[in-house]
């Protein structure tokens, strides 16, 4: 069977070689023509687009695989791409200037120059060419490096042959061929995210002290508020839930995998969709963060797959004990050793280049901040070094096309454990035989609570409790990381330290710690660098254990399920506090609420709207709307306050609740929020679609789901503009979504929707297509087999390759 259907692919990917009439999607460029019948020799494959602009990409080995994949992004987001690239290589300052903000795409750098003094380090000091030769599993296998050098060829080969049309890029002298390091480099950047890409801005910045007074720092407990607010900020705009169930909950004993990433709807971290196929040796279909040559996130004959942003800490600080003759030396059981001095110079447009230093240590960088709240003053005695162990790590792709080739979830796990490679999420997967996993595997700093206890300065013994963040003592040799046998680089956990959970009715993540994954079966005894045990979970992951614990108490679940429960827009926080602020409000003398600054408001209709409002945020529900900037407000009540029923760690999904109304903050928040709607002109009992929409093509596109806060599982993170309207686009929220179970038959049954469409160029017939799917609730059925390829009314076939 297995010949006989690698027979019938090489059969399809021949017929597809030699299809003339055949061409790519006709607004991704302007010389389709050309794409027709593209000559010469060299990397080559075909590309099968069914509807939606969803490329199948067809190869004979992972160079041509790459090339295959290179060209289709480069068709649908040349600009985004080209502008990661520039990143990378240091150079936004050249042509963009130094002081403009980046799109925080590839790290937390506030400005260009920033930026560039990076990423320009990094290329400098050779990181990323070190790590491509490491052997693997420590480095990237020859596979991976071989696809990164196709993507090269073929992203080169798109702007060669064709003319761009993208505003964003156009004529652009800044759209320039790439080389595999630099698509090697893209995915560093993605590693270290969390951690040296998290303190890019008090690494460029820092400098040894001069004779001027230090720069305040900050008390310990205010760290410790910091680092809380720092950590929690990355799940602002990169979350997910996903959900696993396992066969005793389904119809026919097989698994259902339902994947709901929150990422950002613009820039260089949104997903694009593709199948990539290597007869006889991988067949995956699925989303890639864009640059990313191998599937991020999907699905194959047998096993699904999907992640969410993890709780785990991938950095940790050391504290250095400084020689007080001289700032950049710095003590380790006694002994001096002089910091390492990189000399980095970015070329500036208009002006002479800018040169500085950064300071490096045993231990990584000198940073004099993580963020703007949380200050790391390099004094005459003192300064802070940044670990972060995934700037070692260039993994990743090999860890996901594991998962690609994977055939069960035990595959998944020894891909895991074998490449050890994904930075900053948990994986979640069910496959065709009824298993469900969970795994929060991680690169993760080796911080023991042990560690922590023992070495922690004393800003440590306030962030670690409270974040995770460990600040330990840098100049003693015995608070060094240890290292665990089952690891693959020094210094991180091993996988017999990760919190896995396997085989239970439900495994799900919302973003919060593993601890409960199950509510039936919390997991515990994991270190504090991994998260939390026992502790509030968010309205998010309170709404979703409700809801999937019910759907495998019901039991026979099927796909058509998962695609309810997507765009079931159910609002626990409506739920839990909507009837008691229209109790309250109705029994206000006089109907008026006092708003900030003292000015009183009429409430009273308000009353009504709420108490009819039916707690879902579908885009004609009416009364969500005002729910949501009521609570947005009201969210900012202290917890002890703002619930008369604290949380109970015996009960951690019904509390905390019962609203308390009484609590000064509650009252306020009504009337500032029916102050601001009536100040916008909008309705109270307004539709939230007619309010809360995108404009694509000229038209307005009603959008449903809701913030993080309100606990939605679809969610949606728009952007205000009370002039333009109400809430008038989307900064991230769900993206890449996919629903995927299986039958009898070879081909799973996936549903997959791209929430903002493949192309960023609006010239595309592609770059909203899907978005109009979301927006009435539809679903993609998913092309995976040859048979359902070869059906698609819309297939159009070409071969690309390059010319000599």
């Amino acid at each position: 069977m297995r010949l006989r259907n690698r027979l019938r692919l090489l059969g399809v990917a021949g017929l597809a070689l030699f299809t003339v009439s055949a061409s790519l999607p006709p607004a991704t460029a302007s010389g389709a023509g050309r794409e027709r019948h593209p000559s010469g020799g060299g990397l080559s494959a075909v590309v099968r687009y069914t509807e939606y602009g969803i490329p199948h990409i067809v190869a004979k080995d992972y160079a041509q695989l790459g090339f295959g994949t290179g060209w289709a992004q480069a068709a649908d987001q040349v600009c985004t791409l080209a502008d990661g690239f520039l990143t990378v290589r240091g150079e936004r300052s050249r042509f963009f200037g130094p002081d403009a903000a980046t799109d925080y795409s590839l790290s937390s750098a506030a400005t260009n120059l920033s930026s560039d003094l990076y990423f320009r380090g990094v290329r400098d000091s050779g990181t990323v060419e070190k790590l491509l030769k490491v052997p693997a599993p420590a480095g990237p296998s020859r596979d991976v490096k071989e696809t990164m050098r196709g993507f090269a060829a073929g992203y080169n080969a798109w702007i060669a042959q064709n003319r761009i049309t993208d505003p964003a890029c156009r004529d652009a002298s800044w759209v320039r061929p790439v080389t595999a390091l630099d698509v090697a480099a893209r995915g560093y950047a993605l590693a270290v995210l969390g951690g040296q890409g998290r303190g890019t801005d008090g690494i460029t910045a820092a400098q040894p002290p001069t004779a001027a007074p230090p720069p305040a720092g900050v008390t310990p407990e205010e760290a410790a508020s910091a680092a809380k607010r720092l950590l929690s900020a990355q799940n602002a705009d990169m979350g997910s839930n996903a959900v696993a169930f396992d066969g005793s909950t389904t119809v026919n004993g097989r698994g259902l995998l339902l994947g709901n990433p929150h990422y950002p709807w613009q820039g260089g971290r949104r997903f694009w969709q593709s199948q990539q196929t290597i007869p006889g040796e991988l067949n995956v279909s699925g989303a890639s963060l864009l640059g990313a040559t191998t599937i991020s996130i999907g699905h194959n004959a047998d096993v699904a797959w999907s992640h969410t942003v993890a709780t785990g800490v991938t950095l940790n600080l050391h504290q250095l004990t400084l020689d007080p003759a001289d700032p950049t030396v710095y003590l380790v059981d006694g002994k001096p050793e002089r910091m390492t001095k990189r000399t980095v110079s970015v070329p500036v447009k208009g002006a002479a280049d800018v040169t500085r230093t950064q300071w490096w240590t045993r231990y990584g960088p000198v940073t004099t901040s993580m963020g703007a709240a949380l200050p790391l003053p390099w004094t005459a005695t003192t300064a802070y070094a940044l670990n972060d162990p995934n700037a070692t790590n260039l993994r990743m792709a090999d860890t996901g096309l594991g998962f690609s080739k994977a055939r069960g979830t035990k595959d998944v796990e020894r891909s895991l454990h074998r490449n050890q490679g994904m930075p900053w999420v948990n994986t979640i997967a069910a496959d065709r035989a009824g298993h469900s996993f969970f795994a929060q595997s991680q690169v993760l700093p080796r911080i023991t609570d042990d560690l922590a206890e023992r070495c922690s300065t004393p800003l440590g013994r306030a962030t670690y409790p409270a974040s995770g963040l460990a600040v330990l003592d840098g100049s003693r040799k015995d608070c060094a990381l240890g290292s665990d046998r089952d690891a693959v680089q020094p210094g991180i956990f091993g996988p017999g330290r990760m919190p896995v959970l396997k085989n239970r009715p439900y495994v799900e993540n919302s973003n919060d710690s593993a601890w409960l994954t199950n509510a039936d079966r919390p997991l515990t005894g994991y270190e504090r660098v991994f998260g939390t045990i026992a502790t509030p979970r968010s309205m998010r992951t309170r709404g979703a254990i409700e809801d999937v614990a019910s759907m495998a108490d019901k039991g026979r679940l099927k796909v058509s399920d998962l695609q309810r429960q997507q765009f079931a827009n159910r609002a626990p926080a409506g739920e839990l506090a909507a009837s008691e602020v229209a109790k309250w409000c109705a029994a206000l003398p006089g109907g008026t609420a006092v708003g900030t600054g003292g000015t009183p408001v009429d409430v009273s209709d308000a009353c009504t709207v709420l108490r009819r409002w039916d707690r879902s945020v579908d885009s004609d529900s009416r009364g969500a709307l005002l729910f949501d900037r009521f609570w947005r407000k009201a969210s900012a009540v202290p917890a002890a306050e703002l619930w008369k029923t604290p949380f109970d760690p015996a009960d951690p999904v019904r509390t905390p609740r019962d609203l308390n109304t009484a609590a000064p903050g509650v009252g306020r928040a009504l009337a500032d929020a029916v102050a601001e709607l009536r100040a916008a002109g909008i309705a109270l009992d307004a539709p939230l679609g007619k309010h809360q929409f995108v404009v694509r093509d000229g038209k307005r596109l009603p959008i449903g789901g809701g913030t993080e806060s309100l606990g939605i599982w679809n969610k949606t993170e728009p952007v205000w503009n009370a002039a333009g309207g109400g809430y008038t686009e989307v900064s991230s929220g769900s993206s890449y979504i996919q629903a995927v179970g299986w039958d009898d038959s070879r081909c799973p049954v996936a549903r997959t929707l791209l929430t903002y469409s493949q192309s960023e160029n609006p010239k595309s017939p592609h770059s909203s297509d899907q978005t109009r799917l979301y927006a009435g609730e539809r679903w993609v059925t998913s092309r995976f087999c040859e048979k359902d390829i070869a059906r698609s009314p819309d297939l159009r076939v070409v071969r690309v390759h390059e010319r000599r």
